[in-house]
């Protein structure tokens, strides 16, 4: 199951630092992709023209004992003078409880280009500084052990971990016209290295694609828009071994937009937003479809973005079709 292979893998590095000298990381996930997008790809950020706040939770498998939460909060606007959008992006990730816990600060600029009168593209980049740290306390070893009484002695084992911090850079891709898109974003670039330890453990470059397309249905509104509108979705990442492919479909009808999507061969997702001109609101809900389906209480991810008022819009400006959860 890839989700959770990806997610142990991490954690293993806070479990396993002390046994070897080279690991290998990846990134946490969030669900709804577009609820996030300055995550997803660098070229979104400004894509909604004024300013705009995202925020993002998500608890991985909270029935379990080491359960995984990620949060993350940015900020991004379009700078007429720059010809591009500006954006700040902050997450945390604290795997096992906190005893694997990794900030980072994110800058970016998106460049916005309209290659004609239907089509515009969006080149993106971002540069990171991280920090992860190990908290050793909240390791547990065999030697603690006792038979009957369980865990009441000390490790003899030496501490080792503490913290590390780098520089990474990213960049990503989109084109897109007034009904799809598609766009690629490779993350990692230099493949930092984020060991806690002597030697080397490079976090692998990821290559995320995606495309959709926002399709009008049904009777049109009073100012000529479509009412309700579909919009099916690919997404697909790689980061070193691992491989993730999503297909997904949203409706949106009004101020309601519904989705749900299908992770191959480990999760079903179901989805349902609010929204206004100023305020949206998500909540996602990922159903494991192996062996842990009833043990981990699956995966919960709440999105919250704050839309704020701006000058007149310029025509040279074309904001993307995609969804917004």
């Amino acid at each position: 199951m890839m989700e959770w292979t990806i997610r142990r893998a991490a954690l293993g590095v806070a479990l396993g630092v002390f046994a070897c000298l080279s690991v290998n990381a990846q990134d946490p996930q969030f669900t709804q992709f577009y609820a996030n997008p300055l995550y997803l790809n660098p070229a979104f950020a400004g894509s909604a023209r004024c300013p705009r706040v995202v925020m993002n939770y998500r608890n991985q498998w909270p029935a379990l004992t080491g359960t995984f939460v990620t949060t993350s909060v940015s900020y991004d606007q379009h700078v007429d003078a720059m010809q591009g959008g500006l954006g700040l992006l902050v997450t945390n990730d604290q795997a096992g409880k906190g005893t694997l816990n990794t900030t980072t600060v994110s800058g970016m600029y998106a460049y916005q280009q309209a290659l004609s009168k239907k089509f515009s593209l969006r080149a993106g980049f971002q540069a990171t500084y991280f920090q992860k740290s190990l908290d050793w306390s909240k390791l547990t070893f065999g030697d603690q052990i006792d038979p009957r009484r369980g865990f009441i002695y000390n490790t003899n084992d030496v501490p080792r971990g503490g913290s590390v911090g780098n520089a990474d850079f990213s960049a990503g891709l989109m084109g897109y016209s007034d009904i799809f898109y598609v766009g690629f974003a490779a993350h990692h670039l230099t493949e930092p290295n984020e060991s806690l330890i002597v030697g080397t453990s490079k976090l692998p470059m990821k290559l995320t694609g995606h495309a959709g397309a926002s399709i009008p249905v049904g009777m049109q509104g009073k100012y000529g828009e479509a009412k309700t509108r579909i919009s099916p979705n690919v997404l697909y990442q790689q980061q070193a071994a691992f491989r993730q492919l999503n297909l997904g479909l949203y409706v949106d009808h009004g101020p309601v937009t519904a989705g749900v999507w299908v992770r191959a061969n480990d999760a079903f997702i179901a989805s349902l937003g609010f929204q206004t001109d100023k305020f949206k609101f998500g909540y996602s809900y990922d159903v494991t479809t192996s062996k842990l389906t009833t043990s981990t209480a699956g995966s919960h991810e709440i999105s919250l973005q704050m839309q704020f008022a701006c000058k007149a819009k310029t025509k040279k400006f074309r904001k993307v079709p995609c969804p917004t959860f």
